[in-house]
């Protein structure tokens, strides 16, 4: 990012930085062009191992592809719009560019369950079995994620298995890891408390091509079955943080990250 990128304009309004406060995500359309998306799509086509003219080769409800690391996902990752929206949401210099796009559950039409549609917050830090996910920890000061942000590379409808988002969640999930202190919980301990989320509406992750999804970290979201025609590429990557947020810190300037964290936990207001 040039210096020149500096002086931008905000890429979110006042009323969308807001949002991001009280409902825990903001959707950024034309947040990377559909042109690089193309480009990326047809590098995992190719990795799926399914031909996109012929459905009959479609034969699993979702395939899981590794880390992308190519030129094409890095400049997705990297426009001016998504550097200058982090700086509005987790603070200027506090976040660390994308250098790849993480993995990419392509969701294809399919009658057969996919298995993994539970609600659930992504863990942040390695617990005691660093190669289990599940094990897996997420704590009231984020340690190791800023972000959760969902990047579509196709057009995704109702019906072509958008991520399922509980709207305000985050402010729940902020209750519930205060008491955890810095160990807080594993991946699967938070998805055992999460009922106290059930009743919060829920909003659902669609867009064309190029929308990006910037969520705070504690969101509480879920798969779903694709019921529609043509299969859904999407990319889930944590933006990784410089230091943990001083959460505890009275003075200062909170992100708007932190400002969410701490209305959760009643400290933000005027008493």
């Amino acid at each position: 990012m040039t210096h020149g990128h500096q002086e931008r304009a905000p890429a979110l309004t006042e009323a969308q930085v807001h949002q991001f406060i009280q409902d825990g995500f903001v959707r950024v359309d034309r947040a990377f062009p559909r042109e690089l998306a193309d480009e990326c799509r047809a590098l995992l086509w190719r990795d799926t191992g399914c031909n996109p003219d012929e459905p009959a080769t479609w034969t699993q409800p979702v395939v899981r592809l590794g880390e992308y690391g190519h030129e094409p996902f890095r400049k997705a990752a990297n426009t001016p719009v998504l550097h200058a929206a982090f700086e509005q949401l987790v603070g200027a210099g506090r976040w660390l560019p994308r250098a790849s796009l993480g993995s990419f559950p392509v969701r294809f039409p399919s009658p057969v369950d996919p298995g993994d549609t539970g609600w659930h917050v992504d863990a942040s830090f390695p617990g005691e079995d660093a190669g289990n996910f599940f094990s897996w920890r997420v704590n009231v000061a984020s340690r190791g994620r800023a972000l959760l942000m969902l990047f579509l590379f196709s057009d995704v409808g109702e019906k072509d298995a958008p991520t399922r988002i509980r709207i305000g969640s985050h402010l729940d999930v902020a209750r519930l890891l205060e008491p955890e202190g810095d160990a807080g919980l594993s991946f699967m301990e938070m998805a055992g408390k999460l009922d106290v989320t059930a009743e919060r509406s829920v909003a659902l992750a669609t867009g064309e091509a190029g929308t990006v999804y910037l969520c705070h970290p504690f969101l509480v979201h879920a798969a779903q079955p694709h019921h529609g025609m043509r299969p859904r590429f999407m990319a889930q990557p944590p933006l990784f943080m410089r230091e943990p947020f001083p959460l505890h810190l009275e003075e200062g300037n909170p992100s708007p990250v932190e400002r969410a964290i701490r209305q959760g936990l009643r400290r933000e207001g005027g008493g």
